[in-house]
């Protein structure tokens, strides 16, 4: 399934501006600076899981990806944790995918994180930050979108309410 215009937009809308008005310039100024051009294939990686296990991109085509690139230093990066916890269990595993990588390279650390926020998202790890590059990420949080096709459909910089209903469904809606 190939976005359209509307439903990227639809995608953009429901991702960044859904809180408060009083920060709308903000999330709109985001949201430019967070716009792909369209038919761009999102970068392939492979890495390490925080379990070990080897984890290639190319494995999750057919299923709506959502990358977060976060740190645990990152205080937003805490803060929208449990709310990607939440969101992850809502959707269908067949057809939702959600990775979390990180830079961080203290692994019992980021174990010790994840379980004081009581989350089990997948963790990989960027040791050479080869991935972020390629994604361009220059602060943390940052979300990437990635359709079933593996093109690229929006990125998001900054916290947000992951799990708030008008995501899911923007999500659900992406989804074979």
């Amino acid at each position: 399934m190939r976005l359209g215009f509307v439903q990227t937009f639809a995608l953009f809308v429901a991702i960044g501006l859904w809180c408060d008005p009083a920060l709308a310039d903000d999330r709109l100024a985001a949201l430019k600076v967070g716009r792909v051009a369209p038919g761009t294939v999102a970068a392939p990686f492979e890495l390490t899981s925080l379990d070990g296990a080897a984890v290639d991109l190319a494995q999750l085509k057919g299923k709506v990806v959502v990358v977060n690139f976060w740190a645990t230093w990152c205080g937003p990066c805490k803060e929208e944790m449990p709310a990607f916890e939440r969101l992850r269990r809502q959707l269908d595993p067949e057809r939702f995918a959600l990775m979390t990588i990180t830079t961080d390279l203290q692994r019992e650390g980021i174990k010790q994180f994840l379980a004081n926020l009581h989350v089990q998202v997948p963790v990989l790890f960027d040791e050479d930050q080869a991935v972020s590059q390629a994604y361009l990420v220059r602060a943390l949080p940052t979300t990437v979108f990635i359709d079933p096709q593996g093109m690229l459909i929006g990125r998001a910089v900054g916290p947000r309410d992951w799990d708030a209903p008008n995501v899911v469904h923007a999500l659900q809606s992406l989804m074979p």
